[in-house]
Order: C-alpha cells, then structure tokens, then sequence
C-alpha cells in the first residue's frame, strides 16, 4: 500500500515565506514604478535610439508608446503579465518583470506602430538596454 504524502509543517512554512517575499518585492517594484513612470518612459525610449536598438520618425511617440505600456502594466492582473511576457521568460535566468514585460512590448506590439522604422538587435539586446534603465530607477 503506498504511502500519503503530508507535506512537512518547516517545508510549508519556507515555501509561504518565499511567496511572500517575492510578492512583496514585486508590490514595492510596482510602487516604485508609479512613482517613476515619466523618468523611466524618457530614459527607456532615449537609450533604445542611442544604442541604435530602435529606429522612429518621432522620439515623443515612442516615449508615449512606452509610458502607455508601463501605464497598462500598473493595471495588469498577474496573468495577464504572464501571458504577455510568456515568450521571453527564458531570455535570462532571473528577469526583472518590468523589464520583461517592456522587452515583450517592444518586440511584439511596437514593431507594427507607424513612427517606427525599424528595431535592431536580438531579444536579449533589447532586455539588456531596458532592464538597465529599469534597475536605475527600481532597484529590486
């Protein structure tokens, strides 16, 4: 006859700690994120033209596009970040979501926006440029 599993009272505990660890970090990244939206749009949307990862007819536009991104973020339930975010997760061992989830705005929806021209670079480049500026203005 086989045994029942009862998961360890210590194990559970860890576990519940960690979860909320990690939803308490991502709550106060989201708290820091509304407070910097403007400063991080600028700063994202300034570095992507001057590493010549992204090509556009109009610099204010793409800082729209980009404050309009991190304003549906703020509003985003946690699925829909996981679904936006679902092919880049394993761009890299341990990603910043806001950077992720900026990365998937750029390569999948931006693309297709009429002021821009082109986007350079592989996914990884993109994350990189992005989650640069990010971690400037949220440390995690």
């Amino acid at each position: 006859m086989g045994r029942e599993y009862r998961p360890n009272v210590r194990e559970t505990a860890v576990i519940s700690k960690l979860d909320h660890a990690k939803e308490s970090q991502r709550l106060n990244a989201m708290n820091q994120l509304r407070d910097n939206i403007e400063a991080l749009s600028d700063r994202v949307a300034m570095k992507l033209i001057e590493d010549k990862l992204v090509e556009t007819t109009s610099l204010q536009d793409l800082e729209g596009q980009i404050h309009h991104c991190l304003q549906k973020l703020l509003a985003a339930e946690d699925f829909e970040v996981q679904y936006q975010t679902a092919n880049l997760r394993t761009l890299v061992p341990r990603p910043n979501f806001i950077s992720l989830y900026l990365t998937a705005f750029i390569v999948e929806e931006l693309l297709d926006h009429k002021f821009i021209v082109e986007i350079y670079g592989t996914d990884e480049d993109i994350y990189r440029c992005v989650d640069r500026q990010v971690s400037r203005e949220i440390p995690v």
